[in-house]
């Protein structure tokens, strides 16, 4: 069930029908959701259902549902699975042939892009990055020549050196809105490129609240057809961090040759 990401007052009458009328709400945090209920003069009891708990809690929840308690999954803002805690519920639901109903709400991703002004047409969500080094490196680097929209997820202390590596990996120049803190008080949208994003938070001030992140596509790139450009091609994305597969998989999108095909080149 999609919770309000910030103001209160954006929940729908079906939501709260659903919170009065179930058995029990799971909410990755109980005291937060709380609070919600409380201003909505909401009784239903909860559990908690959160990343650290949530192998054991399924296993029950589940267990439940199956004896025909009615529970409502929420977490703390947003819709659940998306960045948040609720897909292996789900799974195991749809797994034993438990019905799951989803009860629409907001979600940062499409408001930020609906207010981007970037092309809405074809996006893709990547969530956060990846904060390991390796593999952080070679998920840009499959960001690098798409052409779709891409939206992202960012806490404010990590905020500078993802737009840092998003500068050295898709370039300076790529457009770029910064959604921070939406349908709260605070609620910014700020339009430009990415250097000029990272020389604001470097002199003129600090990330502050929550981010999303909407990146303009690249432009489309042309097709490789030498067989030593595309072995070129290959080392480099080899020696940023990627493995064999997952740059097999990103040529395979810029020539006609196969993924497999690719990944068969011999590089000695």
């Amino acid at each position: 069930m999609g919770t309000p990401i910030g103001n209160l007052e954006d929940i729908t009458l079906r939501a709260i029908r659903i919170l009065k009328e179930v058995d029990l709400i799971a909410a990755e945090d109980t005291r937060r959701t709380g609070k919600l209920l409380k201003h909505l003069q909401i009784k239903t009891p909860q559990v908690s259902y959160y990343e650290y708990n949530q192998d054991v809690r399924t296993q029950e929840l589940i267990a439940r549902l199956q004896q025909g308690t009615n529970i409502a999954l929420v977490t703390d803002a947003g819709m659940p699975s998306i960045c948040d805690p609720g897909a292996k519920l789900v799974q195991a639901a749809i797994a034993h042939n438990i019905a799951v109903i989803p009860i629409p709400g907001g979600t940062a991703v499409i408001s930020a892009l609906a207010a981007s002004g970037m092309p809405t047409e074809r996006f893709i969500f990547e969530g956060f990055l990846p904060l390991k080094e390796s593999e952080r490196q070679a998920r840009l680097e499959l960001l690098r020549s798409e052409t779709k929209t891409v939206i992202l997820y960012e806490a404010p202390h990590r905020l500078l050196k993802t737009l840092t590596d998003l500068a050295d990996v898709l370039s300076a120049v790529r457009e770029i809105v910064l959604a921070r803190e939406l349908t709260k008080v605070h609620e910014e949208f700020w339009r430009g490129n990415i250097g000029e994003a990272i020389a604001m938070y470097s002199n003129e001030r600090q990330p502050k609240g929550e981010y999303t992140l909407v990146l303009k596509g690249a432009a489309q790139t042309s097709l490789i057809t030498s067989e030593a450009e595309l072995k070129q091609e290959l080392r480099q994305l080899l020696d940023r961090g990627m493995t064999r597969s997952q740059a097999s998989r990103h040529l395979s999108k810029l020539t006609s040759l196969s993924r497999r095909e690719i990944y068969q080149l011999d590089l000695s």
